[in-house]
């Protein structure tokens, strides 16, 4: 099959890339980064060539919201496409730069997809519950900053075509692995606190993470959900784990697996207010069950972070 990626230098997109191009004929179109930076002074766009090393496929670099892109990707004429592409930033501010990239473009993907006859899954977020009780489930949403908010329209605008199209929103909770490094600041806390281990240096806690719970969801069943995603009916389904972590278990398990036992770090929380302080999925007995508890999870991305350190981290 033919298949679009858009964001897929990225985090998610990468993986998708590397799973998928062996069977299948892969276009990725990234922004890439660059030194632009959103209104809070983090990169606007995390997609970069080192996550694509092993790349075999086609690579485009475009903007989303640029004519010149759909151009190649009509011109591709794909089976499939995963759309990843999207200012990710829950912190970043700028309402009508956040909305305009994320939801605008996305009326130009839904059209793409009918003129092509693609399936479409896009990356919808957990951030759409914000508040709301746990288990998070979809049709309950709260969202607290422009980023979930904008989401949350994209989904609302794929409801009106689940009849016309096979369109699949895919509301992502926490996830961890490989390929986030180059995410700076917004990556992971299951690699920004095995990093900080690593270093040597105390693990930086926001005072109560041990009340903050998170449902962590590991990079190869974010791949599974999206494959899933192909053979499931048009709809919005959760990505998850089915459970609640906290912050402090990270750290805990890391510090086992690394024979470490760095005293924490207790800092202010500075975003308290737009902050989920819990996050759980409701996983739909429809759709995909993810295999990697958070142990098994980190075990498994433990080589990533200590290559990471090794040859990145202080490059």
């Amino acid at each position: 099959m033919r298949i679009v990626i858009t964001g897929g230098a990225g985090f998610i997109g990468s993986n998708l890339a590397l799973a998928l191009q062996e069977k299948h004929e892969v276009l990725i179109i990234d922004k890439m980064r660059s030194d632009k930076r959103l209104d809070n002074g983090n990169l606007e766009s995390f997609g970069h060539f080192k996550n694509l090393l092993d790349f075999k496929g086609e690579l485009f670099v475009g903007d989303i919201c640029e004519a010149k892109s759909f151009d190649v990707m009509r011109e591709f004429k794909p089976d499939i496409i995963f759309h990843q592409a999207a200012i990710s930033d829950t912190t970043a501010y700028n309402q009508t730069q956040v909305l305009s990239v994320n939801l605008n473009s996305f009326k130009d993907f839904i059209k793409l997809a009918i003129k092509c006859d693609s399936k479409l899954i896009y990356a919808s977020s957990a951030s759409v519950y914000g508040d709301m009780p746990s288990p998070q489930k979809v049709g309950f949403e709260e969202p607290k900053n422009p980023y979930a908010f904008s989401k949350l329209m994209m989904d609302k605008l794929a409801q009106k075509y689940f009849n016309e199209l096979h369109i699949v929103g895919l509301r992502y909770f926490n996830i961890y692995g490989k390929n986030e490094f180059f995410k700076g600041k917004t990556a992971s806390m299951v690699l920004q606190f095995g990093l900080q281990i690593l270093s040597g240096k105390n693990p930086r806690l926001f005072e109560g993470s041990e009340k903050i719970y998170r449902d962590f969801t590991y990079i190869k069943d974010v791949v599974n959900a999206n494959l899933r995603a192909l053979e499931t009916k048009s709809g919005i389904y959760n990505v998850g784990s089915g459970k609640a972590r906290s912050f402090k278990d990270i750290v805990d398990i890391l510090q086992k697996e690394f024979g470490t036992n760095l005293a924490y770090k207790w800092i202010e929380n500075p975003y308290k207010k737009a902050y989920q302080f819990h996050t759980q999925a409701h996983l739909s007995e429809n759709f995909y069950k993810g295999e990697f508890e958070l142990e098994d999870g980190i075990k498994d991305y433990l080589p990533e972070i200590k290559r990471i350190f090794e040859k990145e981290y202080n490059a």
